[in-house]
């Protein structure tokens, strides 16, 4: 299992999520991570997902 940070922002850069999820790999982090966001509501905002490393898994503008 690998730990990724999820942060989202509203367009002022107020931060609303900055949080830890933990994924078995990048394509797991990707289909699952995506279906987090949508669940939040803010697949709209401003989001991004990074693995450990801090290679780009998903990113919205």
């Amino acid at each position: 299992m690998e730990n990724y940070r999820f942060t989202a922002f509203e367009k002022t850069g107020e931060t609303l999520f900055d949080e830890v999820w933990t994924f078995d790999n990048d394509q797991t982090a990707k289909v699952e991570g995506q279906k987090q966001i949508e669940e939040k509501g803010i697949a709209e905002k401003t989001h991004r997902l990074v693995n450990a490393q801090g290679k780009l898994i998903l990113f919205h503008v």
